[in-house]
């Protein structure tokens, strides 16, 4: 899977997601600098409005950013309206089955953090899964992760790709490549950082090591 490679590269995507701490502005901001590294950018942000959402998705493109790459958590009516690669499914969203049959051309992704889950949203149309969170995540406090061993088993039970989140680092992503992980996504570790665009080619060189390692299997 690479829809959404800008690169050439087979080593694995990069999915940046909208943290919730920043204006839109702000996250577009950054997100033109960082768009020649990055596969996806996700706007889950779930105090913005439609028209907040739509605003940003207007700024974005107009930065340079293709409708190709982002993604919209949840409003899968902005998603297709806007016209943009697709729409990044939750709990709280509408059911995966009803949302294949709705809307055919769009690029469907589903939250999972099981097994179970993630064979379900796979049947039933999901074109991949954001699984998580695998490490210990400053988001998810007192929650216990998932572990590598999870991850494995989820890739193992699906064919569609998966995404990993959750506690990310330049230093583990190689381990979530080799456990079968398609990319990864992170939030904070970019968008947050002092130096994003030195943090996002730190992500995409361990990707690269990732694979190269996996190859050598």
């Amino acid at each position: 899977m690479n829809d959404f490679n800008s690169q050439g590269d087979t080593c694995g995507e990069l999915h940046i997601i909208s943290t919730g701490e920043q204006s839109p502005e702000m996250f577009v901001s950054i997100a033109a600098k960082l768009n020649e590294y990055v596969d996806a950018f996700h706007i889950r942000e779930k105090s913005w409005s439609d028209y907040q959402l739509t605003q940003t998705i207007k700024l974005l493109h107009s930065n340079g950013i293709p409708l190709e790459k982002i993604i919209v958590n949840h409003h899968i009516d902005v998603a297709n309206a806007m016209q943009v690669r697709g729409v990044q499914l939750t709990y709280q969203s509408i059911d995966v089955s009803v949302a294949r049959k709705a809307y055919r051309s769009l690029h469907i992704g589903c939250s999972v953090h099981t097994v179970e889950e993630a064979v379900f949203a796979a049947l039933h149309g999901a074109d991949y899964l954001l699984y998580g969170h695998v490490f210990e995540s400053r988001s998810k406090p007192g929650v216990k992760p998932k572990g590598l061993d999870g991850l494995k088993q989820v890739v193992q039970h699906v064919s569609i790709p998966v995404i990993a989140i959750g506690g990310i680092t330049s230093q583990n992503t190689p381990q979530l490549i080799n456990h079968g992980a398609s990319g990864i996504a992170v939030l904070s570790g970019v968008l947050l950082s002092s130096d994003p665009v030195a943090k996002a080619i730190s992500y995409r060189h361990a990707l690269r090591k990732g694979a190269k390692n996996e190859e050598t299997l």
